[in-house]
């Protein structure tokens, strides 16, 4: 069965937006894994506009499950990632204007420097993924510079504005998930998936984590974050 990382990112921005002390991530984490999520998937952003330095290192020690450490390929959050070691890094394209990630990484235009950073975390005996748009071209990029992981971006998925519009882009996904098997790279996906709309990705198979955040969280709101993490728990055990 697929996994599920859950993406704590909002529940920082929350605190945030009055800059004290809850709600705590790192007590998010905790429930949401007690509440059967297989990881805790977190982005620490230049512009550290919600996950903060504080937060990971507190995460590092307390998460039992898998860290992802979303970042992007810069000589900053390298460093930051071979101190605190997570589980797995995901590289993402990073914008300072952005509401949140726009799309997926340009792998095959930035080939050199993803590669230097994909060598240096995994000398540092960490897992890489490169978040990616269901490309073939980007995903044989991926290969190229020696990624474990691709982390499908499901974001025109999720945005499609008809049914004819979502089935292209489901099989576009399916095609990615099958070139990257090909290729012997692992596979996850996310960004926009919610409730609704996970049942016909989980249910193509092949993808071995999926990384959900803002449905979750936006979901906890209203029925607590145990019970939003549980039904999206088994949403993808059934699809």
């Amino acid at each position: 069965m697929a996994r599920l990382g859950v993406n704590i990112d909002h529940v920082a921005t929350i605190r945030q937006a009055r800059g004290g002390v809850e709600p705590d991530p790192v007590a998010a984490a905790v429930i949401a894994e007690l509440a059967g999520a297989d990881g805790i998937t977190i982005h620490l952003r230049e512009d550290r506009r919600h996950i903060q330095d504080r937060d990971l290192k507190l995460l590092r020690e307390t998460v039992k499950t898998r860290l992802n450490l979303e970042m992007a390929a810069t000589r900053e959050m390298v460093a930051i990632a071979l101190t605190v070691k997570p589980d797995i890094c995901t590289l993402v394209p990073e914008k300072r204007q952005e509401l949140t990630t726009e799309g997926g990484l340009d792998v095959r235009l930035h080939m050199q420097n993803i590669a230097e950073t994909v060598e240096r975390l995994q000398e540092g005996d960490l897992l890489v993924s490169l978040f990616i748009d269901p490309d073939p071209d980007q995903i044989k990029a991926s290969d190229k510079v020696g990624a474990d992981y691709i982390e499908i971006h499901t974001g025109a998925f999720a945005g499609a504005k008809d049914w004819k519009s979502q089935e292209q882009e489901l099989i576009k996904i399916e095609n990615a998930i099958k070139l990257a098997a090909k290729l012997g790279l692992g596979v996850n996906a996310g960004h926009g998936l919610n409730y609704t709309n996970i049942k016909k990705v989980a249910a193509v198979g092949g993808i071995e984590e999926y990384n959900i955040g803002h449905s979750i969280i936006s979901r906890a709101v209203l029925v607590g974050l145990d019970r939003a993490v549980r039904e999206m728990v088994d949403l993808i055990k059934y699809a």
